[in-house]
């Protein structure tokens, strides 16, 4: 008579298997579990044994496979009066969570899978789970870890926002812990609201500690800061206002073509990205046809001048020298005269007090760009959350911040 047994895969406390059926096709088994009358069943809620047994009740509840074999748990329990709870409560299982149709461990490995980047459908095709599922036990999960905002050690900040659906204004936003890379918080929104909510949230103490924080020339933002941290620096990052310029470059460059003639517009067609790249990143033939539009047209010129001088900006690690240049770029613009470079120069000197703080703290938002992108690729593998708050925990679990030494 063989002695094999399957009860040592079930070690769980207050129950014992009884039983198994297998069938061969479809590969399945049917474990039958029942509690352990040895001991007096425990109150899920406040954990205290009870004495009274109010019912008995069954439930069928997913396990984890036994190698190709599908495993299904018919458990039976009790439903008890707490003396405590001073009601009727459903007995602990150490296996299985309250109203969970699967066991803990096929919970967490649902989760662990979800985690190394597989989407839901996949991790319930796998599993021959419903995707409903997968998606609440990996939420479940996620809000364990992640539900409550962390604000240990936040000294400075990085915020932008991202778009949830193209071509539509629904956006999050994005805040980064700048020096550790971990995503703080992500809310809907990017206006004041959706700051209010972020800092209002935040102690008092950390809000006092922040030093600096990196966002785009936006006044929403803007204001949000100043209201709630005082004491913080703006810096503005160099890739917004770069983009922001360039867009400019590209309306003065089609007007400019408009007025050309039929020679020069042969000339300027297909000349955007010459004009959007760098002069190192540039091919030899490239150089010379853009030496070729620059020697052609004085304003294009001045244009890719004020380009190259307006990158210059972020180096300086001196206030003085960073204020002196900008001075330089708006009084270059002014000259020329053209009304967009004037109302660039005027914005550049608006928000001067962000550029220079960037010799101070020298910051930049290249981090978070670079976690945006990560972020669309989240969304993609999901095709899309439909669920913002997942959404957001999804985000934090990617980007959990690296460990700073001492």
């Amino acid at each position: 008579m063989s002695r094999l047994s399957v009860s040592s895969y079930f070690p769980w406390c207050r129950v014992k298997v009884t039983r198994q059926n297998v069938n061969l096709e479809p590969r399945s088994a049917l474990v039958h579990v029942e509690p352990d009358r040895r001991y007096r069943p425990l109150c899920h809620a406040c954990g205290n044994p009870a004495r009274t047994v109010h019912s008995n009740q069954r439930k069928f509840i997913r396990d984890l496979d036994f190698g190709d074999c599908v495993m299904t748990l018919q458990v039976e329990y009790r439903k008890i009066w707490c003396d405590c709870c001073k009601g009727v409560r459903v007995e602990h299982l150490e296996f299985v969570d309250l109203h969970q149709r699967v066991t803990r461990r096929l919970a967490a490995y649902a989760a662990e899978l979800c985690r190394r980047g597989l989407s839901i459908t996949a991790v319930a095709d796998h599993l021959d789970l419903d995707p409903k599922t997968v998606k609440a036990i990996d939420k479940t999960t996620l809000q364990a870890e992640f539900g409550t905002t962390n604000y240990e050690g936040l000294q400075r900040l990085a915020i932008d926002e991202i778009a949830l659906k193209k071509g539509q204004n629904d956006y999050m936003t994005v805040v980064l812990d700048y020096d550790t890379g971990r995503v703080v918080w992500m809310g809907s929104g990017h206006g004041v609201p959706t700051m209010d909510e972020f800092f209002s949230q935040m102690p008092g103490p950390v809000r006092r500690r922040i030093q600096a924080v990196a966002i785009d020339m936006w006044d929403p933002y803007i204001k949000a800061i100043r209201e709630w941290c005082p004491q913080a620096d703006i810096v503005f990052d160099l890739f917004h206002v770069v983009r922001a310029f360039n867009l400019i470059i590209d309306e003065i460059r089609n007007e400019e073509f408009r007025k050309a003639d039929q020679k020069d517009r042969d000339t300027l067609k297909g000349s955007k990205y010459l004009f959007l790249k760098n002069w190192g990143n540039l091919e030899g033939e490239q150089r010379i046809r853009l030496k070729e539009i620059m020697a052609m047209n004085k304003r294009l010129n001045i244009l890719y001048w004020l380009k190259d001088l307006l990158k210059h900006i972020w180096g300086y690690y001196r206030s003085a020298w960073a204020e002196k240049v900008i001075n330089q770029w708006c009084s270059i613009a002014r000259q020329d005269g053209h009304p967009k470079l004037v109302t660039f120069a005027k914005r550049l000197q608006r928000y001067k007090y962000g550029i220079l703080s960037h010799c101070k703290h020298w910051m930049h938002t290249s981090g978070i760009e670079g976690v945006n992108n990560k972020i669309k690729l989240i969304k993609r593998i999901a095709y899309g959350y439909h669920d913002s708050e997942y959404f957001a925990l999804k985000v934090k679990q990617a980007f959990p911040g690296r460990v700073l030494s001492n």
